[in-house]
């Protein structure tokens, strides 16, 4: 059995970062906003299901990331996490309340057998 309870001690809009079976968890329990910060080609050749793409290298991925909303739990993820926990940098500057960040990134998803979606 997982329990998510230290997901949800939130202090100061700080991200937490979680495994994917916390992520697959909170993906089916929680109605969250998932974004996959990669860039558009990364996205086409992979992706999880309901996942918005906002390329971090975008010239406007602030204004992008901006139009979220900041109260509702918010969940990124890149290749590996570098990029990720950048973003979740942002968010926390930005307001948001709730950010999860997928620790080893799409990557690690892939890896352990998890669903993946593609175009």
């Amino acid at each position: 059995m997982l329990i998510l309870a230290g997901c949800e001690q939130f202090t100061d809009n700080q991200a937490k970062i979680v495994t994917p079976e916390e992520m697959q968890i909170l993906l089916q329990n929680e109605r969250v906003q998932l974004v996959d910060v990669r860039t558009p080609e990364e996205y086409n050749d992979g992706y999880i299901e309901n996942a918005i793409n906002i390329d971090f290298y975008s010239p406007t991925f602030v204004e992008d990331i901006e139009k979220l909303d900041k109260e509702q739990p918010i969940l990124v993820y890149c290749k590996s996490g570098r990029r990720s926990a950048k973003c979740s940098k942002i968010l926390e500057e930005a307001g948001f309340k709730k950010i999860y960040d997928l620790k080893g990134g799409f990557s690690t998803w892939k890896f352990k057998g998890f669903k993946i979606e593609s175009k």
